[in-house]
């Protein structure tokens, strides 16, 4: 099949799924779930791979798509590439799908390609519709909290993009949660309320259990986790040290080999040792680990290829864990 051929989606994509949970208190549903793009659409990955994961994703019922800005090498390019696989083979499943989009961080140079400000996030929302051709996102982020703006500017250029009709729904990343909490009265006094909450989420990454999924669940506000294999080093690839092709091989990015210790080794076999006893590969109990919280609406996960896709979405078929199975966990995380 070329690129340019229309997907004929399967006829069970939504009866043989991955599930559904409906986002905080509002009436839609987000896939259990979700395909990222950060580091596998843009123009240094492979287009080929890409674009099937894209159709085995949605062929499971996987409807939401995640990005940013500045997702792919180079910036805008995860964007410009799931634009083109979306006009070109997908054009028709517009309406069934969720595509969402983020500004906050440094796009492009000088003082307002970065940050919180009207100007950044407005301009940034059009560039991204442009590069994706479309008329409208289903859910704008801001990326990150900007302490030199104030949240009342962040705030009014969400709510403005959901009357434009840029946005359909409007949430934020990463914000601590007093910042989080006046957001959600700001944007909710301006008529458009918070749909969602997106933060970092893993075994090994518990910090928004305390507060942020608390407030979360008094606002209504749903809640979508991205990380949740830490990077990759919640699988078993760094079980037996580092492997050259892996991320924290790499020169650049943002897992680096000092954070593989001999002291993390020692958790990540322990906890694979209670995967195993589940039948499950750690990144599949890391997966599944994330749903043990009810607040957990959807977990973003980054695959590189088809096969890693299918091995995810397997995480699924068992998200139950016993008692002793989270304490035991909980004493590793």
């Amino acid at each position: 099949m070329s690129d340019k051929e229309k997907h004929n989606a399967s006829p069970d994509r939504y009866t043989n799924s991955v599930g559904y949970n409906f986002c905080g208190k509002s009436g839609l549903k987000l896939p259990r779930l979700s395909l990222g793009l950060w580091h596998n659409f843009g123009d240094v990955d492979d287009a080929t791979e890409a674009l099937n994961m894209l159709k085995y994703a949605f062929d499971k019922g996987i409807t939401h798509f995640d990005l940013a800005n500045n997702y792919g090498t180079p910036f805008g390019s995860a964007e410009k590439n799931f634009g083109k696989m979306l006009k070109n083979n997908f054009g028709s499943y517009r309406d069934e799908m969720i595509i969402s989009s983020k500004a906050g961080h440094e796009m492009w140079p000088g003082p307002y390609g970065d940050g919180g400000s009207r100007k950044y996030l407005m301009a940034s929302l059009d560039q991204s519709l442009s590069r994706m051709k479309l008329d409208y996102v289903d859910i704008f982020y801001s990326h990150r909290y900007d302490e030199n703006t104030p949240l009342e500017e962040t705030m009014g250029a969400l709510s403005h993009m959901v009357k434009q009709g840029k946005a359909l729904y409007v949430g934020i990343s990463k914000y601590p949660e007093d910042k989080a909490r006046e957001a959600y009265r700001l944007l909710r006094e301006n008529g458009t309320p918070c749909l969602i909450y997106q933060g970092r989420y893993s075994i090994l990454s518990r910090e928004i259990e305390t507060e942020v999924l608390p407030l979360a669940a008094e606002e209504g506000v749903g809640f979508v986790g991205f990380s949740p294999l830490a990077q990759g080093m919640l699988s078993d690839k760094y079980l037996n040290g580092i492997p050259e092709h892996s991320r924290a091989a790499l020169s650049h990015g943002f897992l680096q080999k000092s954070q593989i210790t001999p002291e993390l080794v020692e958790r990540l076999l322990k906890l694979n040792d209670i995967a195993q006893q589940r039948g499950q590969t750690l990144a599949q109990m890391a997966l599944a680990w994330c749903f043990h919280k009810p607040q957990v609406n959807s977990v973003i996960v980054g695959t590189s290829s088809v096969k890693q896709l299918q091995d995810n979405i397997a995480a699924l078929e068992n998200t139950h864990f016993s008692d002793e199975e989270l304490w035991k966990i909980g004493e590793l995380g």
